[in-house]
């Protein structure tokens, strides 16, 4: 009666051997698609964006959103939630949130050579070995990272982090899935109290976890028979403040019975806490080509704790566009290569719901009407002052907020 994690490289034969082992054991399967689906109804954040957690490539607006944490913080809690529950088989990434503390889990990998993986990819997608073998390296790189950030390992595939590391170019799905279901059927990994307080345990230190970053706070959580640990692994100024915070968060939860701080290897390094203001813009893209003026510009509004990244081009701005979708954009007009008017314009077409405040300083009243035409939120001349800029940012990210809100 125990819980099966599989965590698998891509073209490994998973779904077969999972839906061989599901039906050997008949127990209920829980994917990745199920954690997000349940981590954007416990957050309110669109799955898209939990989905994105998986990835190598984080957003170039997470340092300022924190997205990624609150999005981990959620899909967190939904694999606690699910592990109350025992005859589980948890498929893919989600599977190594599970506490390592919980006995009664099974942690299987599942790997192939290189070359057969590449062979499989190549028929599987109708593409060339070369392009296959691409593909692979990419997937790779994303589980890999997924590893390192949960546990600082390096190798994705590594026997010390499972029970089981089973050869899928060797062994059949209905042969894999035979040795994982005897082995879950042993009595090491059956449940006990020690086990069931430690699922208690997960779960609650999940719910801490949410807790603090809903108020926009980070910290390590750890949780021992109701106890909590919150680690500081970022430099603070006033960390007797941010102690006392974050015990007052913490303390909140049912079921916490005491709250303890300390600071980890990480609060010794050069790095700044700084807690997150929900109401603060903090998706902003600044458009320029001259760099010292908008890195200049950036640093400015990071003062006022509006959080920006920098394009220098309109093509590399359409390629953050696609990629990290801003709420904001700070646009200049004249720039070699695509022109702010072009990229306003592409911008206005694909993404409506960004928008996009011109900034420039050889515009003319021709140039302000056609931007405001094409949907600019506010037209600006350069030199700015910046308390207006911020005043500009801050209405534009109020009209989005009222957007969404009448969405909800």
């Amino acid at each position: 009666m125990s819980i099966i994690t599989v965590y698998s490289g891509s073209f490994c034969n998973e779904e077969a051997v999972v839906r061989a082992l599901v039906a050997r054991t008949g127990y209920q399967l829980v994917s990745d698609a199920d954690l997000v689906a349940e981590a954007a109804k416990l957050s309110g954040i669109p799955e898209p964006k939990i989905d994105r957690v998986f990835s190598a490539r984080p957003s170039v607006f997470n340092k300022f959103t924190h997205e990624r944490e609150r999005s981990l913080a959620h899909l967190r809690l939904a694999a606690a939630r699910a592990v109350v529950a025992n005859n589980l088989v948890i498929s893919g990434y989600g599977g190594q949130l599970v506490s390592r503390t919980i006995n009664h889990v099974l942690r299987v990998c599942l790997i192939a050579d290189r070359k057969a993986r590449t062979a499989q990819a190549a028929a599987a997608m109708q593409v060339t070995d070369q392009d296959a073998a691409k593909l692979i390296q990419k997937q790779d790189e994303d589980r890999a990272e997924w590893v390192r950030a949960l546990f600082d390992h390096t190798d994705p595939w590594a026997p010390q982090l499972y029970d089981m590391v089973l050869p899928t170019d060797k062994m059949d799905p209905a042969t894999i899935a035979a040795a994982i279901a005897d082995s879950a059927a042993s009595a090491v990994v059956r449940p006990t109290d020690r086990s069931q307080r430690a699922a208690a345990d997960f779960l609650l230190a999940a719910l801490v976890e949410v807790a603090l970053v809903q108020e926009g706070h980070q910290a390590g959580v750890h949780v021992k028979d109701g106890e909590v640990t919150l680690t500081i692994n970022k430099h603070v100024l006033m960390l007797t403040r941010l102690e006392s915070e974050l015990k007052t968060i913490a303390a909140k939860v049912p079921g916490v019975k005491a709250v303890q701080t300390k600071v980890g290897p990480g609060f010794y390094q050069a790095d700044i806490y700084r807690k997150q203001d929900f109401n603060m813009p903090s998706k902003i893209l600044l458009v320029d080509d001259e760099r010292e003026f908008v890195q200049t510009l950036s640093e400015r509004l990071l003062m006022r704790d509006m959080g920006s990244a920098v394009a220098y081009d309109g093509e590399s701005a359409l390629e953050v566009v696609r990629e990290d979708e801003p709420d904001v954009m700070i646009l200049d007009l004249k720039m070699p290569g695509i022109d702010g008017i072009e990229v306003l314009r592409r911008v206005k077409t694909t993404q409506p719901e960004i928008e996009v405040i011109i900034l420039t300083g050889h515009g003319s009243e021709a140039d302000r009407l056609v931007c405001m035409q094409l949907g600019a939120f506010a037209y600006l001349q350069k030199p700015v002052d910046v308390e207006e800029l911020s005043a500009t940012i801050k209405s534009a990210n109020e009209k989005i907020r009222q957007k969404n809100a009448l969405r909800q």
